[in-house]
């Protein structure tokens, strides 16, 4: 049997692992789904193990050499794999279990190329690490070009909070400066990366560690990345340097803005 992905390079096999699971998460939803529950509130369904199966059964037959990390599933391969694949079949299960839309599939290559899908839209963001696009249902690829234009800006407010009390995601929203400036969303999947790379958004804010390498986070900050967008931690530290949490902003005046209203809590 001919394995048809292995001629892929490496941003095909992310697009096409991550739409076989958009596939997956398509076709159940709406059905009665069991719960694996994993704590503190937190579990997965059917769908985001079934997914992962679709998905690490593509990123095996194009790249049988390389380890991955797949978010129900844990590590596979070799710990001396020189290239790991960080996969999150369904990010927003809390709003697909639901019945909510806003979910994503994101497939990475750390440190490499990506691809978010969005099961029910039919897009799929890409980037080969160097520049990003969205592959529509039909028609071509276009470039992602970011822009704070919107003014809208997404604040991830699920727990947990390890920067608290130094640091709480809702706090900007209070401050007089941001309603001066922006206008706030609430969104708990990766599509609001995603959106700020396509200039649907102006920025995106989250608490957490260094999320560079999270099955979670870690496409759509490559997307936003290699869309030109400004990428730190609340520290202002890079992703992966030290970095703890994310503020990825369509420009650096966004940034600037968002880490000015941060900074000012920090010193209050």
């Amino acid at each position: 049997m001919i394995n048809s992905y292995a001629d892929l390079d490496d941003t095909a096999v992310a697009v096409a692992a991550a739409r076989a699971g958009a596939d997956v998460v398509r076709e159940l939803y709406g059905r009665r789904l069991d719960r694996v529950d994993k704590g503190g509130g937190d579990f997965a369904t059917t769908a985001d193990v079934e997914a992962e199966k679709a998905i690490l059964g593509i990123v095996r037959a194009a790249r049988p050499g390389d380890a991955v990390l797949g978010e129900e599933s844990g590590r596979q391969g070799s710990a001396e794999a020189a290239r790991q694949w960080l996969v999150d079949p369904l990010c927003g299960t809390l709003n697909y279990a639901v019945g909510n839309m806003l979910v994503a599939v994101n497939v990475a290559l750390r440190d490499g190329a990506a691809a978010v899908a969005d099961p029910f839209a039919g897009e799929v963001f890409l980037t080969d690490g160097t520049t990003a696009w969205v592959r529509p249902k039909d028609g071509p690829d276009t470039r992602l070009e970011p822009t704070s234009t919107t003014g809208l800006v997404d604040v991830n407010l699920d727990p947990p909070f390890p920067n608290a009390p130094g640091f709480r995601a809702v706090d900007p929203l209070a401050h007089p400066g941001f309603a001066e400036r922006f206008r706030p969303r609430v969104v708990s999947t990766t599509l609001a990366l995603t959106w700020v790379a396509a200039g649907r958004r102006a920025a995106y804010v989250t608490d957490g560690g260094d999320l560079s390498h999270s099955v979670h986070f870690a496409a759509g900050i490559a997307l936003c990345r290699a869309a030109g967008c400004v990428v730190t931690g609340i520290d202002g530290a890079p992703p992966g340097r030290g970095g703890r949490g994310l503020v990825a902003a369509a420009d650096a005046e966004t940034h600037q803005q968002l880490m000015s209203l941060i900074r000012d809590r920090d010193r209050a």
